[in-house]
């Protein structure tokens, strides 16, 4: 099939953007401040969420822009990574950027690049500067913002008119740039606080909690807090999770439980949803139009791609990539089970600054898998195969594991071994690299 010109314009646009980490590098706030500026982005009339954690930011985002549009707002969306299209970072009222728009802002930063001597933006600088730019000339009425890495010196943190911040789960992840403890890591989270400006986050894990605290009467940020006793989600079952989240002390007057069957079976998103969920309400005292009905329409209908997504009858693909991660992810599988006399089977890959080692030994030690199929992803980023093969090797035997390892010399290899391998009473788990959950998708849509 012949390829339109603007395709080919889409695809030169992507494969620059995606060339980018190989000639600049990140840069400071205040670089990106002088592109805003020169954008003519530097303030949008936009109200700001601004979402930050390690675990569990773009779920939040993704289950406040439902929300907010349930309520009737028109909302702006920028989250990362993308899984397979490269728009899909840029959302408008729930719709991904058209090619037009994409191509408009693109070329509008590109032209930018260098002025008054600028550095070039490195890569998540330049889909934010684009991302601004295209809502800057839509104006939505909200903009849902998810930090890339980190908080205080991440490129979104320079938006200014923030309305809320949420701090979702910490843990530890990207110690090279954030610290190798919670605390460290909390720190720099904690940098989107704003004064006068509403915050929330959870009351676990208590190191985080302590700093956020902090920092919040530093800056004068109202803190409310989340605990696990405020929410409740059933077993899951084939038509999702029931979510119930006593809100009592967010509302005047406290009106009961928030309700909603959460379109999902990851346990974990019932701590991302009551996070949402109190965040909405919030908001809803500065926007009647924000309320439980608005407030349960949207978490019942939020759906985010890549969090124990059941892409094929009995084989689920979720996005957990770090410690933490894995351990929500086998909370979950423990509770999805295959039918008497079937096994579950693991397809498993992961990058190479990751805590690899760890990873493995949790689901190796766990119990859960009869075959555990690993394969190495493309990319510079990529665990080799031969140290993958090594580290599962060598976390089977200090588990003890009796599981049987396979290795492929990719994930489209090992996924098709995995479908040919696959019982009925069988069922598949895909995780460790939501770039891995990005090219599953896109190898089982096209199959």
């Amino acid at each position: 099939m012949e390829r339109s010109p603007r395709r080919e314009e889409m695809e030169a646009a992507a494969s620059y953007i995606e060339s980018i980490p190989r000639f600049t590098k990140k840069n400071t706030p205040e670089v990106t401040r002088a592109y805003l500026a020169l954008l003519g982005a530097g303030r949008l009339p936009s109200r700001i969420i601004h979402v930050a954690g390690t675990n569990g930011k773009g779920s939040v985002c993704a289950y406040l822009d439902r929300i907010l549009r349930a309520a009737g707002a028109g909302t702006g969306l920028f989250i990362s990574p993308h899984l397979s299209d490269i728009r899909e970072r840029i959302r408008l009222d729930g719709d991904l950027i058209p090619e037009e728009d994409f191509l408009a802002s693109y070329e509008r930063v590109l032209s930018l690049c260098g002025k008054d001597g600028l550095p070039h933006p490195a890569y998540f600088e330049f889909l934010f500067l684009m991302a601004m730019d295209y809502f800057r000339r839509q104006a939505p009425e909200y903009l849902v913002l998810e930090t890339g890495l980190g908080g205080r010196l991440d490129a979104t943190n320079t938006a200014e008119g923030k309305v809320l911040t949420i701090l979702t789960r910490i843990g530890i992840d990207h110690t090279l740039y954030l610290g190798d403890t919670l605390s460290s890591i909390a720190g720099e989270k904690a940098g989107i606080l704003r004064k006068g400006v509403p915050a929330l986050t959870l009351t676990d894990p208590p190191e985080a909690l302590a700093v956020f605290r902090e920092r919040a009467g530093e800056m004068g940020a109202p803190l409310y807090e989340i605990g696990p006793d405020l929410w409740q989600g059933s077993r899951p079952c084939p038509g999702g999770i029931d979510f119930s989240l006593n809100c009592g002390y967010h509302t005047e007057g406290g009106d009961g439980p928030v309700r909603a069957v959460l379109a999902t079976r990851a346990l974990y998103q019932c701590e991302n949803a009551a996070l949402a969920a109190s965040g909405a309400l919030l908001l809803g005292k500065e926007d009647e139009r924000i309320g439980r009905a608005a407030i349960e329409e949207g978490l019942a209908r939020a759906f985010w791609p890549g969090r124990m997504e059941e892409a094929r009858p009995g084989v689920f693909l979720d996005g957990a990539h770090n410690s933490d991660g894995i351990r929500a992810f086998l909370d979950t599988v423990r509770e999805i089970r295959p039918e008497e006399g079937g096994r579950r089977i693991l397809l498993f890959s992961v990058v190479g600054d990751k805590d690899y080692g760890r990873m493995a030994g949790l689901l190796l030690s766990s119990g859960l898998f009869d075959v555990f199929a690993a394969a190495p992803m493309a990319g510079s980023r990529a665990l080799s195969g031969q140290v993958l093969q090594r580290t599962l090797e060598e976390a089977r035997d200090r588990a003890g594991a009796d599981v049987l390892l396979l290795y492929s010399d990719s994930p489209r290899t090992a996924l098709r071994e995995v479908l040919s391998m696959k019982g009925e009473k069988d069922l598949v788990f895909a995780a460790g690299s939501l770039y891995l959950i990005g090219e599953l998708r896109d190898l089982l849509e096209k199959a």
